[in-house]
């Protein structure tokens, strides 16, 4: 029996959402089982950071070689091979029985991972070109996706105590099953007719850059920040920051094409795309230590506390397309930056007085549900469609590069916070590594109190740490994210080149 091209459609975008819904989970979910990481499996807290580092520096690695061979060699073809993956490394992660499997489960599953979702963002601009049909394509799935990243953290608590942590990752291998199914019958083939050569030299470059700089940030406690062997590694990602600049520049296809940044509607969205990863989601593998070590919630009530950050991500997607389609996304953009910085500042106070987090979380998640579609959209909507590929993988580039330096960065500013509190009020005489030490375990949720090894320190002073140490994360974050809120605005008001976004035919 023959599917009208219309029911083709819906059930395209359905293993499109089923997709984003698996990438949203896999995001939210992970950071409330981290404590629980660190107990069964014996996991460190710079451990603990690599567990969502190696997801995201492998998804960064992938994305930009994920756009060119997808263009090339066809969408469909790559979004079938990459859920297949997504399924396989699941079950790997799901199995694993040590930190350093489940360092590697992850770091393959966001290989996966990233292809399959610069695959999804290329399909919807090539299969849904109208413009009712592509407002709602996108729209579903930034609700879709708002609704695995919103409800992630229940959903794992959940499974984490009528089950175990294992199938927080098992769950997707049957999600993946249904979602090959519906994409092989449904997605239709689409590439670039122009024939490109996978630009090798950049990817690699790109990945040594990221994966530097971050090893640096989440190492250099250990190491001396100033020590010759971290100065070392800093000076590689350096050097590699600066071939894959020449590379890309000199490239006849080049993975990471500078001159769309002519394109201030395109320019304006990616900072924008920087914006969302630099506060929001980074301090979003941090907050479930909050409300667990701090607070002292259980599994189940963190994650429903996590809601009111997660949430408003989800309802926001419908009230941000009308939004754009009346102001334009060069104003809700730079806008709903400003709301995660006011949200960051709120939570920030929020944590010394009556009213805690609520809030500024609210506030938060609300600015990034307002964000997230127009951002895509617009990265997408305003180059060529034959390019989808290429500008699904900068604007995910830039999300996820930001995101993994930013995890590294908020984990250190957490561990120095605590470990500057911590020598103002002990009485101990420890040396830099000692201290380094201590802040790491306090910052791992570790109980410390009647421990041999610490008797001077007690619960209430290890929360009164942690506080500390979040404070200082969050006016990083707040900071962060308002420069690159004022910077995406300065970029959206230069209307002498191009048009400050995207046309309303197409919204």
């Amino acid at each position: 029996m023959a599917v009208s091209p219309t029911t083709k459609n819906r059930l395209a975008l359905t293993a499109v959402c089923l997709a984003a819904m698996m990438s949203g989970l896999e995001i939210s979910s992970v950071p409330v089982i981290l404590p629980i990481l660190e107990k069964q499996i014996g996991a460190s807290f710079a451990q603990l950071q690599w567990i969502m580092n190696a997801y995201t520096l492998a998804c960064t690695t992938v994305l930009m070689a994920t756009g060119t061979l997808a263009d090339r060699f066809g969408r469909k073809r790559l979004f079938l091979i990459s859920i297949f993956g997504f399924g396989v490394t699941s079950l790997m992660c799901g199995v694993a029985q040590t930190a350093s499997v489940m360092i590697v489960g992850r770091f393959l599953q966001g290989l996966s991972g990233g292809a399959m979702l610069i695959c999804l963002i290329a399909i919807l601009s090539s299969q849904f070109t109208e413009g009712k049909a592509r407002s709602r394509a996108f729209t579903a799935w930034g609700m879709v996706f708002g609704f695995g990243l919103g409800f992630g953290p229940m959903i794992g608590g959940i499974i984490v105590t009528q089950a175990s942590w294992q199938w927080v990752f098992l769950v997707h291998v049957f999600i993946a099953m249904l979602t090959w199914l519906l994409a092989r019958s449904n997605v239709l083939e689409s590439r670039d007719t122009e024939d490109k050569k996978l630009d090798v030299g950049g990817l690699v470059t790109l990945s040594l850059t990221v994966l530097g700089a971050t090893f640096y940030i989440t190492q250099g406690g250990q190491m001396g920040y100033s020590s010759l062997n971290a100065l070392s590694i800093l000076g590689g990602a350096l050097l590699c920051a600066i071939i894959f600049v020449i590379i890309e520049r000199r490239h006849p296809h080049p993975m990471f094409d500078f001159s769309v940044f002519k394109n201030r509607s395109f320019f304006g969205a990616l900072l924008g795309s920087a914006g969302m990863n630099f506060s929001f989601w980074p301090f979003m593998i941090y907050l479930p230590l909050y409300y667990q070590s701090v607070l002292g919630f259980d599994i189940i009530s963190a994650g429903g506390y996590l809601l009111a950050y997660t949430l408003p991500t989800l309802l926001m997607p419908p009230v941000a397309a009308r939004l754009v389609h009346r102001f334009g996304a060069a104003r809700i953009i730079p806008a709903g930056l400003f709301g995660i910085g006011i949200g960051f500042l709120l939570m920030r106070v929020g944590i010394s007085q009556a009213f805690g987090l609520l809030p500024g979380a609210l506030l938060a998640g609300a600015a990034l549900g307002l964000t997230n579609t127009p951002v895509t959209h617009t990265t997408t909507g305003s180059l060529p469609v034959s390019r989808a590929g290429m500008a699904s993988g900068m604007d995910m580039s830039a999300r996820l590069i930001t995101l993994a330096i930013n995890i590294a960065v908020m984990g250190s500013l957490l561990v120095a916070g605590i470990g500057h509190y911590l020598r103002d009020k002990l009485p101990a005489r420890l040396d830099a590594a000692h201290w380094q030490t201590l802040a790491e375990r306090i910052a791992g949720g570790e109980q410390l109190a009647g421990a041999p090894d610490t008797p001077f320190v007690s619960t209430a002073l290890a929360r009164e740490a942690l506080t500390a140490g979040f404070s200082n994360v969050l006016l990083y974050g707040a900071l962060g994210v308002c420069l690159l809120a004022l910077a995406s605005h300065l970029v959206f008001a230069s209307r002498s080149r191009t048009p400050i976004c995207v046309a309303p035919s197409k919204l």
